[in-house]
């Protein structure tokens, strides 16, 4: 799954993808020239395997991760291939999210491309872009349902809904604020609209703002742009990240401490942005290994056991569940999970939950 950082310059968005790679625990960084996109392997923090760790005592600990994507930046005329243009959008298209930094801090030793502060701004400069790219892929589409309609009426429902999306993006709004229903969302799905695409806004505040961030003015305007574009926001200091990003556990303990705040924004980000794509973890735990395995909200056990291995899926019989919780209240033990009744034989329609622990049976 990968999420591309976008943001206009001195934004902090390069800044924010270099703190996140470098505090990842697995990093794959590929150099680019302005050009092509820097990408880091990053991941995802879970106390969960920290505890599980300590119970088993496993030779390897694997976490879930999350890919990001630094996606060179853009200016206006995009998506008429202005600038770099042509490249931003094939990149976007290329991406599952999108994780857009906007600046709200005042600082004149950082000029600002537009020249002064405005987040909303900065906001529509990009969406504006992707919206005249949608609407370019709209217009085909209307078209080609148009020719179809003249052999087929029942090409008027897929005409209606493309109509009914450029109406929306004709009035400067993204496509995911669009109310659509089952078989609408069918039509327009391989049209693979960049507006439709989930976002979170990531509101880079100044230094002295980091323990507060969502006390700042520009923030809140974020904050209510975000909830009328169906989209999410985060608020944190790059600036304190990067330096966060260069310390070790014990040092960042301490400034963290320091600042009064319980953990990183780099943390809290990575794991909004994992949720951000419906994803959740299940848990294998024993000797060799305690892991995270990354499954989509809403997938059932044979499809969860399949992520290990197809033999699994193929050959499913039953999936043995613990909660993490019900471990951890009987200090650890299986045993006790097991007298307490805790332990659950789940079958092949059981949807998986955030935090299950798993011990899947099966006969190939």
């Amino acid at each position: 799954m990968k999420i591309g950082i976008v943001g206009l310059p001195n934004v902090g968005k390069s800044t924010l993808f270099n703190s996140i790679t470098k505090a990842g625990a697995e990093c794959a960084n590929y150099p680019f020239c302005t050009i092509e996109p820097n990408i880091g392997v990053v991941a995802v923090p879970d106390e969960r395997l920290d505890k599980l760790a300590q119970i088993y005592k496993p030779q390897k600990v694997t976490p879930a991760v999350v890919e990001f994507v630094d996606i060179a930046g853009l200016v206006k005329g995009a998506s008429k291939g202005e600038g770099l243009g042509n490249k931003f959008l094939s990149h976007i298209r290329e991406v599952d999210s999108i994780l857009q930094v906007v600046r709200c801090f005042e600082n004149p030793n950082i000029v600002h491309v537009d020249g002064s502060i405005d987040p909303l701004r900065d906001i529509e400069t990009i969406n504006m872009e992707l919206i005249f790219a949608d609407l370019e892929t709209i217009e085909k589409r209307i078209e080609k349902a148009q020719k179809m309609l003249k052999a087929d009426k029942k090409y008027q429902f897929e005409l209606d809904t493309f109509l009914k999306v450029k109406k929306t993006l004709e009035s400067g709004k993204t496509a995911r604020t669009l109310d659509l229903t089952d078989e609408e969302e069918i039509v327009i799905k391989d049209a693979f609209l960049l507006t439709k695409k989930k976002v979170l806004y990531v509101a880079n505040v100044s230094e002295d703002e980091v323990s507060k961030p969502y006390d700042n003015e520009y923030v809140k305007k974020v904050q209510e742009y975000a909830k009328n574009d169906k989209s999410e926001v985060i608020a944190l200091s790059v600036k304190v990240e990067e330096e966060l990003s260069g310390l070790d556990s014990d040092e960042e303990k301490e400034m963290l401490d320091v600042l009064g705040i319980d953990e990183s924004g780099l943390n809290k980000l990575i794991k909004a942005s994992y949720k951000l794509l419906g994803l959740m973890s299940f848990l294998t735990a024993g000797e060799p290994e305690v892991r995270a395995w990354t499954i989509k909200t809403g997938t059932k056990a044979p499809q969860a056991a399949g992520k290990i291995h197809s033999d699994i899926e193929r050959g499913f019989i039953r999936a043995e569940v613990v909660s993490f919780d019900d471990l951890i209240k009987c200090d650890g033990s299986m045993v006790k999970v097991k007298e307490a009744g805790l332990m659950r034989l789940e079958g092949k329609d059981y949807i998986m939950q955030d935090g299950d622990i798993v011990l899947f049976r099966f006969n190939v």
